[in-house]
């Protein structure tokens, strides 16, 4: 009973079907699990990767969305096996969970690669977490499905609706003018985030499951759905099903991730207004896959897509607005030709094909081709002698007058600096100034810390400014504004010309011409990096020096260079 080998072609079935005592002994452990050769033998074993954990609370419902998941690959004839992996909870995780995305990309590959897993179902949503399983379920090779958390409901508080983080940002820089007090804040706090899920503005998790949809990783429609939504437990049990069918399909990610679905991806990203992350991570994933994603692949795109999604912080409506409003399906629908026929999904079919016949039921929420919210995409690509190998700036959250701007720079050497001297009424800034943070980037920071929002010192606050140029080499968070350049590379720790930047130091920002300069001879630029000496590292041990000494630049999407495209590694042998 359950001793016979099965000729079914399922790599399971390696660990369980053949008459040996290696065998047996899988086959034995399995039944004191609790299971019979009748629930695993001959059926498809599906891996639930849940990156649920007490501290993410983007991923609380996760509990419940396992037991769905199970009941779909259960119903389809599967074998569901729940995997907890890395949880990067973004709220808490330091110096930044950006530090451990390629962790847990690793810990994905190796978990599908050596357990008796035939598929996955990668339950994700929280910022990181979208990109990482990916990246390792691409690496690992085996058919895979992506399940997104879905986003929180609206916030509220003293009947004022709120978005998690865009809100924030806004109430504490009022907070530090003097404009709102304690009993204010406590308010917002009590009702900025009430229920499961991710941000419900448009910030990098809602960017990241969208951008995933249009890669084909999702069953259509469901990134859009919010997590206390019913629909949401019948998406994942649904997602169950499909994993099961794709396992019998071999549809892999290699099948799906190619180079129009990364054009279907960017192009998303564009037309939603996404955040600046999705660049880094799409950048990162596309790597993963074999895929000649560039930088300027994303500025050609996105010069051509107008941004259809009226949501926060770029314009006004939430998550929960664009869901009721037709979700993801309605705006790519809106796209007509801008979405590449030609990429499969994880149904098997287009993605074009997929969407067509979806309905948009608020032109205010998606708007239509002929009144966009802006003529082009979100994110811009900038280049210059500041940023030789490229910079981003999320132009539709920017003061309009700030697009083409030159100032002196005040420069901070680190984020403590910048802690310790922004607030100082002795501060010599004013309303031209050029924040510049560096020290901030990959191994700088370390991990690209989401900094790149530099607050304003409290003096312009008071005095009522509420933007400037800023400049630096960190990341920003997806729910964030202003006129911040990001992402320059390289990073002032790896000797970019960040690095060499002065007090007082022209900074000329031009994103219209795509570019970021700064005004000093190329003599003087010589002499200053003929002195400069790289600072000391962070790490000595563990993931932090592997980490270090491994890991690519922004502009080339911050993986480590031993984890990207190469041949596949062999199967594990049974004995």
């Amino acid at each position: 009973m359950g001793s016979e080998s099965d000729d079914s072609g399922l790599r399971s079935e390696r660990w369980w079907g053949p008459d040996d005592l290696r065998s047996f002994g899988h086959r034995s452990r399995l039944r004191q699990l609790g299971y019979t050769p009748g629930d695993f033998m001959g059926k498809p074993v599906i891996g639930i990767l849940d990156t649920g954990s007490d501290i993410n609370p983007c991923h609380q419902h996760f509990r419940q969305r396992v037991d769905d998941v199970k009941r779909g690959v259960w119903q389809a004839g599967g074998f569901p096996l729940q995997m907890p992996a890395l949880s990067l909870g973004e709220p808490f995780q330091k110096p930044t969970s950006m530090l451990y995305r390629n962790l847990l990309a690793m810990e994905v590959e190796e978990l599908l690669r050596s357990y008796p897993v035939d598929g996955a179902v990668l339950m994700g949503g929280c910022d990181k977490t979208t990109p990482g399983l990916v990246m390792g379920a691409t690496s690992a090779g085996y058919p895979a499905i992506f399940m997104p958390a879905g986003p929180m409901l609206r916030g509220n508080a003293r009947g004022k609706v709120l978005a998690s983080g865009t809100s924030a940002w806004r109430m504490w820089a009022d907070r530090r003018a003097g404009v709102i007090g304690r009993e204010d804040v406590d308010q917002i706090e009590q009702g900025i985030a009430r229920s499961p899920g991710h941000c419900m503005t448009m910030g990098t998790a809602s960017t990241m499951t969208a951008a995933t949809e249009a890669l084909g990783m999702t069953l259509p429609g469901a990134s859009s759905i919010p997590a206390a939504d019913s629909r949401h437990a019948q998406m994942a049990s649904l997602t169950g099903r499909r994993a099961v069918e794709m396992v019998r399909e071999q549809l892999t990610p290699a099948k799906i991730l190619t180079t129009a679905a990364f054009d279907n991806a960017v192009t998303t990203v564009a037309a939603l207004g996404g955040s600046t992350n999705a660049v880094i991570h799409l950048l990162a994933m596309a790597r993963r896959a074999g895929v000649p994603l560039t930088l300027d692949r994303f500025d050609e795109l996105s010069r051509r897509v107008p941004v259809l999604a009226n949501i926060e912080p770029s314009g006004e409506y939430l998550m929960e607005d664009f869901f009721y409003a037709g979700g993801l399906r309605g705006l790519l629908a809106r796209l007509g030709d801008l979405v590449s026929a030609e990429a499969v999904t994880v149904t098997g079919r287009s993605l074009r094909d997929e969407v067509r016949g979806a309905e948009v039921f608020d032109d205010a929420v998606i708007r239509t081709l002929d009144d966009p919210l802006w003529p082009e995409g979100g994110i811009a690509v900038l280049r210059g002698s500041l940023a030789p190998d490229g910079a981003v700036i999320k132009q539709t959250a920017a003061a309009p007058e700030l697009l083409v701007h030159t100032g002196p720079a005040v420069v901070f050497e680190n984020y403590d600096d910048m802690t310790k001297r922004i607030d100082d009424e002795s501060l010599e800034v004013g309303p031209d100034s050029v924040l510049v943070l560096r020290n901030a980037g990959p191994i700088g920071g370390p991990g690209m810390p989401e900094w790149g929002q530099l607050p304003l010192p409290a003096k312009l606050l008071r005095a009522g400014i509420r933007d400037l140029v800023r400049v630096s080499d960190a990341r920003m968070s997806g729910t964030s504004y202003g006129a911040c350049v990001l992402h320059v590379a390289p990073e002032s720790a790896a000797g970019g010309p960040l690095a060499l930047v002065e007090d007082g130091d022209l900074v000329t920002l031009d994103v219209p011409a795509r570019r970021l300069d700064l005004e000093v001879s190329p003599e003087e630029m010589a002499r200053r990096r003929s002195a400069w000496h790289p600072p000391a590292p962070h790490y000595q041990r563990g993931w932090g020096k592997l980490y270090a000494t491994s890991i690519r630049q922004a502009n080339e999407g911050c993986d480590l260079d031993f984890l990207e495209a190469g041949e596949p590694t062999e199967e594990p042998a049974i004995h």
